[in-house]
């Protein structure tokens, strides 16, 4: 008996790190020490000197049941994208720059290109952030999960000088909501979009003219990270005085997380196109409009609050960034919460 007969296969461990290499490379800051393989990974705080009073930032998550959606449509080369945008954007949301990402995958068995795969997609994602990928591990664990099945997580840290901290305590009525598109339904939210659609590889597949590409390629759709468009805003001179990343619960749970006591944020649906595939799902599940805003971004993966002086110029930061922006609402006096109109 030895390791491997017991479901644990070391040189493909070694075969994937290898494969993931030339991705990771591509992820490389200055302030990066040392390579890929070492017992943890270093990271030179030398650049933030300068600052008067530096903040660690960070944030974990994962991409939730959305994994199942990359197994049924044998697709691994964004998820990762999903694993980074869900903890840098949170990070950026506090006026956070993002420095370095870790990720974790836990796999019933590893087959090294596809384990590399998915790591390009994380790489892809830190290009975007620009975090480098420090160090991460990957997990096999026979007779725990199926062979052709995986889950991935990960860690960003990330900094900020305390005066830039965004922290939602100068909000105050008549400041204006500006909410930036979201890519699609980005990583909540899939447990119920699996009992809508039929998770087949037909389902998947088809085509829908209101989507303009089928319904798996939709669904999968990476989500959005904002670390440049809120960068943008930041140089423009623009304080960003709240900021809201719409993930799990949707509308209500999230916006009232950026207000202070005393103030409640007015958010008028009309004032964007909600996405079709949010329109094909409220529909196809017959789920209510109460809920839909519960549980997903319905088309806004970021949501800010400034100054009405500042609106145009945070709109034109934005846009340069290349992200979608509208004015959807404002700020009033009232009980901490939302009001969706």
């Amino acid at each position: 008996m030895d390791y491997k007969k017991a479901g644990v296969d070391i040189e493909a461990g070694y075969k994937s790190v290898e494969l993931m290499k030339a991705h990771v490379k591509e992820t490389m800051r200055p302030e990066v020490l040392g390579g890929l393989g070492g017992f943890s990974g270093a990271f030179s705080l030398s650049a933030i000197k300068n600052m008067e009073n530096p903040i660690l930032l960070s944030g974990t998550d994962g991409c939730g049941t959305k994994v199942k959606l990359a197994f049924l449509m044998d697709k691994h080369d964004t998820i990762g994208i999903d694993a980074v945008a869900m903890c840098v954007n949170d990070v950026a949301c506090a006026g956070g720059e993002p420095l370095f990402f870790l990720d974790y995958i836990a796999c019933g068995k590893n087959y090294p290109e596809k384990i590399a795969t998915i790591v390009k997609g994380v790489a892809e994602g830190c290009k975007q952030s620009g975090a480098a990928l420090i160090g991460g591990e990957t997990a096999e664990h026979p007779g725990l999960m199926p062979e052709d099945e995986y889950d991935l997580a990960g860690f960003a840290v990330g900094v900020v000088d305390e005066k830039d901290l965004i922290t939602g305590a100068n909000i105050k009525p008549g400041d204006t909501l500006i909410g930036i598109a979201s890519s699609g339904v980005h990583s909540n939210g899939f447990s119920l979009v699996r009992k809508v659609f039929e998770m087949t590889k037909e389902s998947l597949n088809t085509y829908y003219d209101e989507l303009g590409t089928t319904l798996g390629e939709a669904l999968i759709a990476p989500t959005r990270i904002y670390v440049k468009a809120l960068k943008a805003v930041k140089e423009a001179g623009v304080t960003i005085k709240g900021c809201s990343h719409i993930t799990g619960g949707g509308f209500d749970e999230n916006i009232p997380r950026m207000l202070p006591d005393g103030i409640r944020a007015v958010v008028k649906k009309d004032s964007y196109e909600v996405p079709a595939i949010f329109k094909l799902l409220q529909k196809t599940g017959n789920i209510t409009e109460q809920m839909m805003y519960n549980t997903y971004n319905m088309g806004l993966g970021m949501i800010l609050a400034v100054d009405p002086a500042d609106v145009d110029k945070t709109m034109e930061a934005i846009r340069s960034a290349g992200d979608t922006c509208y004015v959807v609402g404002s700020c009033e006096a009232g009980e901490k919460g939302v009001t969706l109109c």
